[in-house]
């Protein structure tokens, strides 16, 4: 797994990922769709983390510095 995400994709994940937690923890709506922006915001993180997204691969997309 070689990693094929930028600081700045890292930073957007993140944030957006803290926001999607944030929001189904603190706003009330049906289960639902609180279990899929938590999950969500969760994938969003590990992917930030790890600086690997597998949507990525099949797309040939990579946003992290060419060497």
């Amino acid at each position: 797994m070689k990693a094929n995400m930028g600081t700045a994709d890292k930073i957007i994940r993140i944030i957006l990922g803290i926001v999607l937690i944030i929001i189904a923890l603190a706003v009330a709506m049906s289960t639902v769709l609180e279990i899929i922006l938590l999950v969500v915001g969760i994938i969003l993180l590990i992917t930030s983390i790890t600086g690997f997204c597998a949507l990525y691969v099949p797309f040939h997309i990579n946003t992290g510095k060419k060497k």
